[in-house]
């Protein structure tokens, strides 16, 4: 049995993720009725699939790492990690896969929670069918927001799904360490899974058609690699997975160069997919399984009503990106919801998402560190700026002092004709907390003559932005 209501709101949010969550929040705060859409768990693939179980399994890997470094600690902590009471602690993070407290928060805010699938039904309209058969159609008086997120992409490899291969949901939330396992792929993921679950008690082969983190500056993936091999990772760089098979619970993996490889499971970090094939785009002229093309205030093109915030318009794949964006699309359609007018191309305004282009801050949460913001050295040049790189070793009193044989590397991006900060990239341990000094470097545009007067605390490892002004200045 179906029953069908009709509901009205000022704005229809699809998604209940971070990004779908922090929308809803400001067109509450700006007074505009608010309903959230959900077919999963309210939190979405961060809270229970992504940065939270991913960082919990990763913090004791790298606080082991760290500790090792330190005379006085180093041998006491030369035992194996304790595998249960770290799944046990990741467990918790993402609250055993339960959503009451972020429902909670929902409600706290003032908006309306509908379980279900959420489809578009024509110009702001979505129609929800419930998991226990209801259906309900909602219209938005001003905005509807898709704020699904992404998938896993998986190759087209015959026969994979019988295989049951690892997503990076399975990979965050398995229940214990494989004997072996094959991690496919060397962006964020890969290298990220590949430090947890080798430390946990896998042996960890990865097959990477490239190099390592092949979006960043070069020198992280060269470092990254190294730490992973001396942690025990076998990396095959230069081959590609021809057939994947599962025989006798075993997974056999074949390569383009003949290699047969055998494992308890296998991991694909190969890409994401924008979650938006069956959200009914096809009801507004848009493709279904597509990314949505947005403007700066994240209204998807030619749809003054519908705006694509996060994973699905493609700008930058992260959470904290995510969140900002929904930060600004929350502000613009508050905005043009009271009639106030916005200019989007104004790069200090509270509606357009400017970040997104020259300013987005990652951390990969490896042994080494990496974090970057901004653009590389190859994507300033590709851009038409005219730029130098200016590269030092991280050796100061603080990384001294952080521990033993610190290796680091830190990369500033000069634009020459502007005389700031196109992108920075650090590579060492403990590097994560320094990233958004460099960020603020250069979403504020900072003159480097100004830099010099943001003056680094002794003695701590951001001490290095001394060293990269002085070799500029030098050089």
């Amino acid at each position: 049995m179906t029953q069908s209501d009709s509901l009205t709101y000022d704005v229809v949010v699809i998604g209940a993720g971070p990004v779908g969550e922090n929308v809803a929040d400001r067109t509450r705060a700006a007074g505009l009725s608010t309903a959230i859409v959900e077919s999963e768990l309210v939190g979405g693939e961060c809270s229970y699939w992504a940065c939270m179980p991913s960082k919990a399994l990763l913090r004791p890997v790298l606080a082991r790492a760290d500790a090792r470094r330190l005379p006085g600690l180093a041998r006491a902590v030369q035992e194996p990690l304790d595998a249960q009471a770290v799944l046990a602690r990741r467990d918790g993070f993402t609250s055993h896969w339960k959503d009451d407290g972020q429902v909670q928060w929902v409600e706290g805010i003032g908006a309306d929670l509908y379980r279900g699938q959420g489809r578009l039904a024509g110009p702001r309209t979505v129609e929800v069918a419930g998991p226990d058969g209801t259906r309900r159609t909602l219209t938005a008086r001003h905005a509807v927001a898709v704020c699904t997120g992404s998938a896993a992409a998986l190759p087209p490899l015959p026969g994979l799904a019988e295989v049951r291969p690892w997503t990076s949901r399975e990979a965050t939330s398995a229940k214990s360490a494989p004997g072996r396992l094959i991690v496919v792929g060397g962006g964020v993921v890969a290298v990220e899974m590949a430090t947890a679950w080798q430390a946990l008690g896998s042996r960890v082969t990865m097959l990477v058609r490239g190099g390592l983190l092949a979006r960043m500056e070069p020198f992280a993936g060269e470092l990254v690699a190294e730490g992973l091999t001396e942690a025990g990772v076998d990396i095959r760089t230069g081959v590609s997975v021809e057939s994947v098979t599962r025989e006798n619970g075993t997974v056999v993996a074949v390569t383009d160069t003949g290699d047969r490889l055998e494992a308890d499971e296998i991991l694909f970090a190969t890409g994401r997919t924008p979650r938006t094939g069956d959200v009914g785009l096809e009801t507004v002229g848009l493709k279904p399984g597509s990314w949505l093309p947005v403007d700066d205030s994240l209204r998807v093109e030619g749809h003054d009503w519908l705006y694509a915030v996060g994973d699905v318009n493609h700008r930058a794949l992260l959470t904290h990106q995510g969140k900002y964006q929904a930060r600004i699309a929350g502000a613009a359609i508050a905005a043009r919801a009271s009639g106030v007018p916005i200019l989007e191309s104004d790069p200090w305004g509270a509606h357009a998402a400017t970040a997104d282009h020259d300013a987005v801050p990652q951390v990969v949460f490896t042994d080494p560190e990496v974090a970057s913001v901004g653009l590389s050295l190859a994507e300033a040049e590709r851009a038409g700026h005219r730029v130098r790189a200016v590269d030092v070793d991280i050796a100061v009193a603080g990384s001294s002092l952080y521990g033993d044989d610190y290796k680091g590397r830190a990369r500033m991006v000069v634009d020459l004709a502007d005389e700031i900060v196109r992108g920075v990239t650090f590579v060492g341990p403990g590097v994560g907390e320094m990233i958004h000094s460099a960020t603020i470097a250069v979403a504020g545009q900072v003159p480097i003559s100004r830099l010099w007067h943001a003056v680094p605390s002794y003695p701590t490892i951001s001490e290095v932005w001394l060293r990269l002004l002085e070799t500029y200045r030098d050089n």
